[in-house]
Parts: structure tokens; C-alpha cells; sequence
């Protein structure tokens, strides 16, 4: 498993993916998820890749190489929208080379992709390519994608991204959102890819790869989790059965009617000496709820 991140701004698109291939007691592989279409001053296209590794080269080394009938390539078509029709076919035709083979040994045809870039004057671009080679682009109303392993760092950029985000503020958040998946995670490790592309530039301004020793890597990871402790500290506590009159902090009061749906004792189990609530049903708490 992997976890790879696309981001499209207004000021331009941030990049980011791990390199962990798989993990196990005594095997781990690395092999880096993002690859880079740079012609300088006429097209800066990413491609970072999720799945099966043997399938995510082939698709990689086909849309490097790969010119068809019409002359078209990544190389020379006018807009990102083609080249991710470019990318999607590479996906087909992979598939139809290698899934049948994969099926008969048990093994699905999975592979996720994120491509992303300028070409000359059109704007940036942001694509997310299934398995099946069909694709959706990202638009204002959602402004990134995530592939392979991307629960646990999905809150932090819900919270913070939008199109108005600045690119140093949208990397700083990509690598928090890593950071939350690489603790929650085994199968997504170090090193990182971290690209942040100008809008304009049509060329690789800023790239780093990110290994444990990254000073500033080393300080998301400390300051976050400590900040993330001291902001859970500051909440205060619930306030349980409340009296009427309050109205700060409460969970319960005592005029809530909220009981639990309670398992009827068996004849066969001795009863302890607490006297509880009667038994409700599911029924009767609906029917409670529409009363109250």
C-alpha cells in the first residue's frame, strides 16, 4: 500500500507520496510513486501511482514511450485533458495485457493514479485515473485527491484546503496529513516525495525528498502531536445529568429520557441486587423520541 496526495490551488498544485511498496516482519520495499513529465517552458505534468507495483511501471513506462496512431504522446498534446485520455488508454491497455494472467493467479488488476500539471498557457489540472481506465477531474467544489492508503490523513486536509489556500500553507498540510497516516499505518513509510508547482513555472521549481533525518519533517511530527494534545486538554470535560438550569457544556440533563436497549437476562443467570431502569425496546425508544 501506498498513500499518495494531489492538491490544485489558484496559485498553483502540491504533490506528495510515500515510497513503502509492502511491509511484513522481515520485508520491506521502497520504490518512489511520483514521476515527473518536465519539458521546461512547455509542460510540467506528475504522475503519482497506487496499486500493484508491476502494473503502476508498466502504465509509467507505456505513457513515457508510448505514440499512437495519430502522433499524439504526453510529450506534445495541447491540454491536460488529453493527456490524461493518454494515461487512462495506457491503464486499458495494461489490463489487457496482464489481467487475465493476474486472475488466474488470484490477484486483482488494481492500480490508482493521480496526474496533475500545466501545459503552456492553460491552467493547472488535476486528474484522478481509476482502474478501469476512466477519470474524473478535480474542480473547486473539490479541490484534491488521495490514493492508496488515505483515511487517516483525509480530516486534516477536509478541514483546512480550499482553492484559496497558499502552497506553503497546502504542503505544510499534506505533510500533516502524511504524518497521521504514516502513525496510523505500517504500509506507508519514508522516504516522501514532496513537489509544489507554481502556477506559470512550467518547469520544477520546488522538490524534496523527505527521509526521517528532514529537519522540518522532524518538526511536524513533534509540534503536531503535541499541539494536537494540548488542544483535547483544553475542551473541558462533558457535564452529566445536568440540572435544568444549565446550559454550558451539557451532554445529559436530567430531564433527558435516553435509555439504553437493554439484552433481557436469561431465566438461567442469578440477577445481581442493583435495581435498573425497565427494559426498552427499540420500538418503545423511537416511540420515546416522537413523545419527547
Amino acid at each position: 500500500m501506498t498513500y499518495c496526495i494531489g492538491m490544485r490551488l489558484n496559485e498553483g498544485l502540491v504533490f506528495l507520496s510515500d515510497s513503502r511498496t509492502n511491509a511484513g516482519v522481515d520485508q520491506v520495499g521502497t520504490f518512489r510513486k511520483m514521476s515527473v513529465f518536465e519539458n521546461p517552458g512547455d509542460r510540467m505534468l506528475v504522475l503519482m501511482t497506487a496499486g500493484n507495483l508491476s502494473i503502476s511501471q508498466a502504465i509509467r513506462q507505456i505513457v513515457s514511450e508510448h505514440v499512437d496512431a495519430d502522433g499524439r504522446s504526453i510529450w506534445n498534446v495541447a491540454s491536460m485533458y488529453d493527456a490524461a485520455r493518454i494515461v487512462g488508454e495506457a491503464v486499458r491497455t495494461v489490463h489487457l495485457r496482464e489481467a487475465k494472467a493476474l486472475a488466474d493467479c488470484g490477484i486483482d488488476f488494481n492500480v490508482s493514479i493521480i496526474l496533475g500539471g500545466q501545459i503552456g498557457a492553460e491552467r493547472c489540472r488535476l486528474f484522478q485515473v481509476y482502474s478501469a481506465g476512466n477519470f474524473i477531474e478535480s474542480h473547486d467544489e473539490n479541490t484534491y485527491f488521495q490514493i492508496g492508503e488515505a483515511k487517516y490523513g483525509k480530516p486534516i486536509i477536509d478541514r483546512v484546503i480550499n482553492p484559496f489556500t497558499r502552497l506553503d500553507e497546502a504542503a505544510k498540510c499534506a505533510l500533516i496529513s502524511m504524518d497521521s497516516t504514516l502513525r496510523s499505518n505500517i504500509s506507508v513509510g519514508l522516504p516522501l516525495d514532496l513537489l509544489v508547482y507554481e502556477t506559470g513555472s512550467l518547469a520544477v521549481t520546488r522538490f524534496v525528498t523527505i527521509d526521517e533525518k528532514n529537519q522540518y519533517f522532524r518538526m511536524i511530527r513533534d509540534t503536531w502531536g503535541e499541539q494536537l494534545k494540548q488542544v483535547f486538554e483544553g475542551i473541558v470535560d462533558p457535564v452529566w445529568n445536568a440540572a435544568p438550569e444549565t446550559t454550558t457544556n451539557v451532554l445529559s440533563s436530567a430531564n433527558m429520557h435516553s435509555k439504553p436497549v437493554r439484552v433481557a437476562i436469561p431465566e438461567h443467570v442469578s440477577r445481581g441486587g442493583l435495581t435498573v431502569a425497565p427494559l426498552q425496546s427499540l420500538a418503545q425508544q423511537f416511540s420515546d423520541d416522537k413523545q419527547h
